[in-house]
Order: C-alpha cells, then sequence, then structure tokens
C-alpha cells in the first residue's frame, strides 16, 4: 500500500464529508494522531481497520487501497460508456456503464482502451436473416486468441466467450447494432462500428 497516496485518500474524503480527525479516530477507536499520521504517510492503518475505515468514509476498501476515490458521475444507463474489463488470471469479462472499481482474482481491473482494428484483427460482418454472422481469421491457440466478441446497440449488449481451439465466430440479433467489440488476448481490446 502506499501510504502517502493513501494517506491523501483519507484526508480528502475526510475533509470532503466535514468530518475532524477526531471525529474519525472516534469511529474507528484510535487516536486522532493515529489519523494524523496515516495522512501525512508517517505510518498506515493496521490491516483489520481497512474495511472499517473504508465504511468510515464511505468508500469501498478498493478505492482506499488503490489510493484513489472513483465518483461515477453516469447517473443513467448509457450504452455509449460501456466499459469492458478482462482478468489476466482467470479470463473473466466484465462490462459497466460508467466509472467503476473493477477487482478480480485480488486485482484491480483497468477499463480496456478499444482502437480501431488492424489488418490481423480485421472483422467480417455478414447479415444472415435477422443476424449479423461476424468472424475473425485468427489463430485460436491457448497462447493467442480472440477472447470475446460483443454487440453493443442503444439498449443491450450481447457478449459471446470464445475459447481457444474453437472458432473466432459469432452470430447476433440484428438488433440495432451500433458496433462490435472484440479482445484478443495478446493485443488488446478491438471496435468496429457499423
Amino acid at each position: 500500500m502506499n501510504t502517502y497516496v493513501t494517506g491523501a485518500l483519507i484526508k480528502k474524503v475526510r475533509e470532503k464529508k466535514k468530518m475532524t480527525q477526531s471525529e474519525l479516530a472516534e469511529i474507528l477507536y484510535v487516536s486522532d494522531k493515529a489519523i494524523s499520521k496515516w495522512e501525512t504517510g508517517k505510518g498506515y492503518p493496521d490491516i483489520t481497520l481497512i474495511e472499517p475505515l473504508a465504511s468510515a468514509l464511505g468508500i469501498s476498501a478498493i478505492e482506499l487501497l488503490a489510493g484513489e476515490n472513483v465518483t461515477n458521475m453516469n447517473r443513467s444507463f448509457n450504452m455509449s460508456r460501456l466499459k469492458f474489463y478482462v482478468c489476466p488470471i482467470c479470463g473473466n469479462i466484465v462490462t459497466a456503464s460508467g466509472e467503476g472499481v473493477i477487482s478480480c482474482c485480488g486485482i484491480t481491473l483497468p477499463p480496456l482502451e478499444a482502437e480501431n482494428p488492424d489488418e490481423n484483427h480485421e472483422l467480417s460482418v455478414e447479415m444472415v436473416e435477422d443476424e449479423y454472422y461476424v468472424s475473425l481469421s485468427h489463430e485460436m491457440t491457448k497462447a493467442h486468441h480472440i477472447s470475446f466478441i460483443a454487440s453493443i446497440s442503444s439498449d443491450t449488449v450481447q457478449v459471446k466467450k470464445l475459447y481457444p481451439e474453437g472458432s473466432a465466430e459469432a452470430r447476433f440479433k440484428i438488433n440495432r447494432t451500433d458496433a462490435f467489440y472484440y479482445y484478443c488476448n495478446h493485443h488488446g481490446l478491438f471496435r468496429l462500428k457499423l
């Protein structure tokens, strides 16, 4: 834990809540000198105090340990702000329609930045009756593969999980699809707008 960053966050959030060091200390059953040490980086809270401290400050333990307070300004569901997170350890796929602190397998996941496809990651899109058939000419080995393909519309996300040694293809209902997102485990997230 970076005590300087976390200390700065403790102070910032405590002051925003208009709480004194003494008031926070009383809640946690510690001295106000302990709070002062944490905020100035001269000490840090015992691990048993992380949850109660985060709760008293109204933030998550992950935010406290990361030294970063995430405030979601997205007060209404908006698919244009959709973010993808992929765990590098287990391959878990998480989506969120706004800011958040997402963790998996004990690590905080950064939101993926979508790029335009390059020549090695071009997505082929065909209309077949009431579906889109999408595919890539991409190797699908355990070491290098497309992990998922997602279809995004104004109110829906459809995610198709792909597996190594399978094929890099999927079908999606046409449902006013605006874009496709797909993830290569070596080269990251790609986006193809329709």
